[in-house]
């Protein structure tokens, strides 16, 4: 049993849901990133999710694509975003994903990815361009170390395609609340809890709804429904406003924390 299946189990056990965060890794600094895991760990965040700057991030909007063509340009790498990981696993034992396109898990090398993220402390790898039929090596080697490949479902999903991906499915599900990129949305699409219930039909795995996730209403609003939330351009933005501030770690918890106590 691996960290993310592990703190599903205590979830449930005490009926809570998950509550994820996202954040670009290097952005605006690895010190900072570095620090962003250590709090979050100490105010009880549940997954932490990190982002690998990408050169062309399809599944981005405008804040995450700025956050890691910033990150791009302090030279951050696969490469030390999992020496980061394996730092930070001195100080938490908060699960860990990373969430990243293929193209520099397919430079890294799909073997040794899966190996140097495990041995890391990374516990579950998220791949927005990679579909489960184009996944299989990947997820071989991932398998063969432990590491969670987590799949997406979306609203345009089929009976036939849902089915398919709750069965590959590990960790968690992702299911992306909305067609079209990653941001902060005033509203939830009105079709979330139907869909979700009809995911829920074929498969007793968490899933977990990401995209367009802001405020506090959303988080309360989807946790009746889903197993877990995970917010990422609205801390980004925190992130953001917040850059060069000395108090810039305390601010952006502040918001975290009011988004988890709803």
């Amino acid at each position: 049993m691996n960290r993310i299946e592990r703190r599903f189990r205590d979830l449930r056990k005490h009926d809570k849901k998950a509550f994820i965060v996202f954040i670009t890794a290097g952005y605006p600094n690895l010190a900072v990133t570095e620090k962003l895991i250590l709090e979050f760990t100490r105010i009880g965040v549940d997954i932490i999710e990190l982002g690998v700057p990408f050169t062309d991030p399809l599944a981005d909007g405008a804040v995450i694509q700025e956050a890691s063509g910033q990150a791009l340009k302090n030279k951050v790498h696969l490469v030390d975003i999992l020496r980061l990981v394996k730092r930070s696993r001195r100080f938490s034992d908060t699960p860990i994903c990373l969430m990243t396109y293929y193209n520099p898990v397919f430079c890294f090398g799909e073997a040794r990815f899966a190996r140097e993220a495990k041995k890391s402390g990374v516990d579950g790898v998220i791949i927005p361009d990679l579909p489960p039929e184009e996944a299989r090596t990947l997820v071989k080697y991932a398998n063969k170390a432990k590491l969670d490949v987590i799949c997406f479902i979306s609203p345009t999903s089929t009976r036939e395609r849902i089915k398919s991906i709750v069965k590959a499915a590990r960790g968690f599900i992702y299911y992306v609340s909305l067609t079209g990129v990653t941001g902060a949305r005033k509203n939830l699409p009105p079709d979330l809890a139907a869909n979700l219930k009809k995911i829920k039909r074929y498969t007793s795995k968490p899933v977990c709804v990401g995209f367009g996730v802001s405020g506090p209403f959303q988080v309360k609003q989807i946790q009746k429904f889903a197993d877990g939330v995970i917010v990422g351009s609205a801390i980004v933005k925190k992130i953001k406003e917040n850059k060069g501030r000395p108090d810039l770690i305390k601010r952006v918890s502040s918001f975290v924390k009011s988004l988890m106590k709803v």
